[in-house]
């Protein structure tokens, strides 16, 4: 008992410190856009949703909206624009009426990610918890809490990322316990929050029914038809207001923008970012000498310039490289239902993602080392892929942006002679085989249906 006491204490004790932290970070400026974040807030909570995409017009309007002397268009889903306008509207009301242009703005529209951040630490607690027991419950949760690239994503750099995780994460609980209306609502929500999301929702079909009936309430077409209600349903309540009021073309319009960015990379350390730099090596050798373009420090390459000299379209190659991979996972996990193993390809689904795909942010890789805290309670194997992933996650994110953009902090990128972001992305690739390689090896595990865990007392 004094062990279990003791053991109950450095886990609050690491709460608290994981949330002094996060209080700490709010009010500091995050990435330019959390500007852009501010435009939205100011607008969804002054006039509303249903009119920021636009209304109407042939070709649809793209409407440009402003906040003080900033303008900005509006691409995201609507989910993530009701969480800002709620945040706003909570923000006038404390201001009666006013929207100054102050550090507590920032712990304003900061505020959805850090409840939905806390919102998946207690999932995660209670979910273990449940199933496992208390001692690997406390271990996932601070893995979670005190995760640095966590942290650094949206307490610090002001993303929305933990908006989407919520309702992702729990998508896959959902399912695995065969709520499956509830998890086609939750899969959805996360998919109208971000659209990043749907790379970590795949593994729900591992759950389905197999074998027996395929009608009824116990069949694989019953289930999956309460899956699809539940999306649909959930789809309509969000995107209603925004259709009644004629923005619908609008709004399709202003989310095709999010699958157009000239970049090869944005940022993200992963296969393209290691590509956009030998482009820019072997380009630049004439100018610099061959070590001096080795050295240089790289950048984004647009996509654009990319095939203008000569270079295939990168887009559809990633995407082919994606389904590769997730299906790949898939089937490799195709015998299992545990939530471990679930949590588990929904993370390497992420994480091939922002490995292989194209016009990846740098931010894009954030649901992976959530998931795997979640896979890693249940499936220990999993422990060092969540500690390496997370390391290259927290390391992407500082040395391109440090503590913030006014802030500073970032490691230097010279620190490894060859520019380190090419550097990490070279460990990312590598970490991707052996996050594949401990996948399949977990999943030769499984026997049958059952749950390959150490059960606490």
């Amino acid at each position: 008992m004094p062990s279990a006491d003791r053991a109950r204490r450095w886990f609050v004790a690491a709460l608290v410190a994981g949330t002094v932290i996060r209080l700490a970070a709010l009010p500091l400026p995050g990435t330019h856009d959390t500007v852009v974040w501010k435009i939205w807030s100011y607008n969804a909570a002054r006039e509303g949703v249903s009119r920021l995409y636009g209304v109407g017009g042939s070709p649809p309007e793209h409407r440009v909206i402003t906040y003080l002397n900033a303008e900005a268009t509006v691409d995201y889903p609507p989910l993530a624009l009701y969480e800002l306008g709620w945040a706003g509207r909570v923000y006038l009301w404390l201001n009666h009426g006013r929207f100054p242009n102050t550090a507590a703005l920032f712990l304003a529209i900061k505020a959805p990610a850090a409840i939905a951040d806390a919102g998946f630490a207690v999932l995660l607690f209670v979910v273990v918890r449940r199933r496992i027991g208390e001692t690997a419950a406390q271990w996932a949760t601070i893995a979670y809490w005190l995760n640095p690239g966590v942290i650094i994503n949206a307490a610090v750099l002001g993303y929305l990322d933990p908006q989407y995780l919520l309702p992702a994460a729990g998508s896959l609980v959902a399912a695995t316990e065969g709520w499956f209306a509830t998890a086609g609502a939750l899969g959805a929500a996360a998919v109208l929050t971000k659209p990043q999301a749907i790379v970590a929702l795949p593994p729900v079909i591992l759950v389905l029914p197999r074998g027996g009936r395929v009608f009824g309430p116990g069949g694989v077409m019953g289930a999956t038809l309460r899956m699809i209600a539940g999306a649909l349903v959930a789809i309509v309540g969000i995107v209603a207001p925004v259709l009644a009021a004629g923005g619908g073309p609008n709004m399709v319009q202003a989310l095709g923008r999010l699958a157009s960015h000239d970049m090869l990379s944005g940022n993200g350390c992963n296969l393209w970012w290691i590509v956009g730099y030998l482009v820019r090596v072997q380009y630049t050798v004439s100018d610099y000498g061959l070590w001096g373009a080795i050295v240089r420090p790289t950048q984004i390459l647009q996509i654009s310039r990319f095939m203008e000299v000569g270079y295939p379209n990168p887009r559809p190659i990633g995407a082919v490289l994606v389904a590769i991979a997730a299906l790949w996972a898939l089937w490799t996990a195709r015998r299992t239902k545990d939530l471990w193993m679930i949590a588990a390809v929904g993370a390497f689904t992420t994480h091939a993602y922002a490995t292989l795909s194209a016009q990846v942010h740098e931010n894009h890789l954030y649901a992976a080392p959530p998931l795997l805290a979640l896979a890693a309670a249940g499936r220990p194997a999993f422990r060092p892929v969540f500690f390496a992933v997370s390391a290259i996650f927290a390391l992407n994110l500082n040395l391109f942006y440090g503590f913030g953009e006014d802030v500073g902090f970032a490691l230097p990128r010279g620190i490894t002679l060859i520019d380190a972001t090419v550097v990490l992305a070279v460990v990312n690739c590598v970490t991707l085989v052996w996050h594949a390689r401990v996948l399949r090896r977990e999943a030769l595990t499984v026997g049958g249906e059952q749950e390959t865990v150490n059960r606490q007392p």
